[in-house]
């Protein structure tokens, strides 16, 4: 793999993420366009239903694109949808190299972008950074090739794992860096969910507020057997009507999940409490969780722990991560990682 291509590859990734959030159910996907090894065009996917980002970086482009090197995150399209293929399009310009990231996970669309292009004689090299570019549409991947969406674990939590008094008080476990990803984190999901007991305690909006009139706020979801859907959103702070579910074991919480990917959910955040925690852990439906862990120990046996649901009997049953990273959020720890399967 050449040292350029991985370069060129990196400025297509900070492009795609300039629509974070935004392109929902599309993925984010960035192209910059190189002749002579000058940058001549850059482009990302701005949301669902405009031109794609190799269009765009085409369209950008000073001069002719006649024997420029495209590079993209994703594989380009090649069927017809809301905008023509991309394939079309790179093919006419006379491109007479693509650098991919990683192929569409698509199993109707995997690798005939690629297919298509090299028939034409276009020299195709895939993939290049392909963890960076996958991790960057991990929820779209999973939507499109399951068809549930992606979900996503936040907790905050103090260093022995708790996350409010035994009278409830949870404000601030953490520092306002770690509420400012949090923020961020809204901005990428398309629905966020909490349970009943967070609501009656906190009152919390839900909403995206970092970015003044984010066009898109996420549809907030409320995990309770008590509440209807008026109790709760007189209990939450004003945005979207809430949604009430009450799902009763493992098969109904993955009934659910197809219920929100058929209506173009791809991503679901999960802001707690400790009992919805347990709940989806313990149901398999959580793909990845987000820690934020401050650097106090609140201590006291009823102090209200991080992840709830029923007691397990054996070591060996706890859930274990794997690509986990650790970073650190203004004071606090973030810690990542995956659940396998």
């Amino acid at each position: 793999m050449k040292q350029a291509d991985k370069e060129y590859m990196r400025q297509a990734l900070a492009l795609a993420q300039l629509a974070w959030g935004r392109t929902s159910p599309n993925p984010m996907v960035g192209a910059v366009l190189v002749r002579d090894g000058v940058v001549i065009g850059r482009g990302y996917h701005h949301r669902a239903g405009t031109p794609h980002a190799e269009i765009n970086a085409l369209a950008d482009g000073s001069g002719s694109s006649a024997g420029a090197t495209l590079y993209v995150t994703l594989e380009p399209c090649s069927t017809y949808g809301r905008t023509p293929p991309c394939t079309e399009a790179i093919i006419h310009a006379g491109i007479a190299r693509v650098v991919i990231g990683c192929l569409d996970p698509n199993p109707h669309h995997a690798g005939q972008g690629v297919a298509i292009l090299r028939r034409a004689g276009i020299a195709v090299t895939c993939p290049v950074l392909e963890e960076e570019c996958a991790a960057l549409n991990e929820a779209f991947f999973k939507w499109i090739t399951t068809g549930m969406p992606f979900v996503l674990l936040k907790m905050a939590m103090t260093l022995d794992g708790r996350i409010a008094t035994v009278a409830g008080d949870s404000q601030w476990v953490t520092g306002p860096e770690a509420r400012d990803e949090v923020q961020r984190l809204r901005q990428w999901a398309d629905a966020v969910m909490v349970g009943g007991e967070t609501v009656r305690r906190d009152h919390p909006a839900l909403t995206v507020r970092r970015v003044p009139d984010w066009e898109v706020q996420p549809r907030r979801i409320v995990v309770s057997r008590q509440l209807t859907p008026e109790a709760a959103a007189a209990l939450l702070q004003p945005g979207l009507f809430p949604e009430v579910i009450a799902p009763a074991d493992a098969a109904a919480w993955r009934e659910e999940m197809v219920r929100l990917g058929k209506s173009g959910v791809t991503a679901v955040l999960v802001e707690g409490g400790g009992e919805l925690a347990g709940t989806l852990l313990q149901a398999g439906m959580v793909d990845k969780v987000d820690f934020f862990i401050a650097p106090k120990i609140l201590g006291g046996r009823n102090s209200r722990p991080v992840v709830g649901g029923e007691n397990p009997l054996r070591l060996a049953d706890a859930l274990a991560l794997h690509r986990v990273k650790m970073v650190m959020a203004g004071a606090d720890f973030r810690i990542t990682g995956y659940l396998k399967g």
